[in-house]
C-alpha cells in the first residue's frame, strides 16, 4: 500500500479503482489456481509489460517498491535448491513476484479515497448483520497515511544512532521507534480528519 504515494501519471490512472481491483483479484486467483508453467510465465510477462507501458520511471518505481520482496525470493530459491526442487522454487518465486506486482500496479495508479470507497462498498453487506464497515475504511486510511511518517521517523532514528555510535542500529531503535509511533498515531489521525480523507472518524476510532 506504500505505492499509493506514487505520483507518476500513467494511462491506468484513468481506470476506475473498482475495475482495477477486480482485474487484479481475478489475476492473482489465476496465478495460484492454474497450475501451468506456460500460464505462469505468460502472466508474469504481462505484469512486466504493464509496467513498461507506464514508462521507464513507472517501471523503476515498481522495482523500488518491490525491494522488500527480494530477501524472501532469495530464501525461497535457496531453500528449494537445498531440497532438490529448484523448478518448484522458481514457480513459487514467479507467483510471488507476479502477485505483488499486480497489487502494486493497482495501488500505484489509484487514489486512496477511491480504493477506500471500493472497500466500503464491498463491506456494505455487513450492515445487514449490524456491523458498520466505516471503521475499516478509517483504519485503512490512517494506516496508509501513517506508514510514510513512520518510515521517515525510522530513517531519522538510524541517522541519529550512526552519529553517536559506530555500531549498526539494528534492533536497538525498535523501542524508541515504537514510542514515536504511539506519539504520532493520533496526530496523523487528526490530520486525516482535518483534510477530509474519508470523512469523520467513526465512534471509538481513537481507541
Amino acid at each position: 500500500m506504500l505505492a499509493l504515494t506514487s505520483s507518476i501519471e500513467t494511462p491506468y490512472h484513468r481506470w476506475p479503482a473498482g475495475v482495477k481491483l477486480a482485474i487484479a483479484s481475478l489475476s492473482v486467483l489465476g496465478i495460484y489456481l492454474i497450475d501451468s508453467p506456460l500460464w505462469l510465465a505468460a502472466i508474469t510477462w504481462a505484469v512486466a509489460a504493464a509496467y513498461l507501458v507506464g514508462g521507464r520511471r513507472f517501471f523503476r518505481e515498481g522495482l523500488r517498491l518491490s525491494r522488500p520482496l527480494w530477501p524472501f525470493v532469495v530464501v525461497l530459491l535457496v531453500w528449494h535448491l537445498i531440497e532438490g526442487a529448484p523448478a518448484r522454487g522458481v514457480a513459487l518465486v514467479l507467483r510471488l513476484i507476479a502477485a505483488v506486482g499486480i497489487a502494486n500496479l493497482v495501488t500505484m495508479t489509484s487514489r486512496l479515497d477511491d480504493l477506500t470507497d471500493v472497500v466500503l462498498r464491498l463491506l456494505s453487506p455487513l450492515r445487514r448483520i449490524g456491523l458498520d464497515p466505516a471503521p475499516v475504511g478509517f483504519a485503512m486510511a490512517v494506516t496508509i497515511r501513517f506508514t510514510p511518517v513512520l518510515l521517515a521517523k525510522a530513517r531519522g532514528l538510524r541517522e541519529a544512532w550512526r552519529a553517536r555510535s559506530a555500531r549498526a542500529p539494528g534492533w536497538r531503535i525498535v523501542l524508541p521507534l515504537g514510542l514515536l509511533a504511539i506519539d504520532d498515531a493520533e496526530q496523523v489521525a487528526e490530520a486525516l480528519r482535518a483534510r477530509g480523507g474519508i470523512g469523520q472518524a467513526p465512534p471509538g476510532a481513537d481507541q
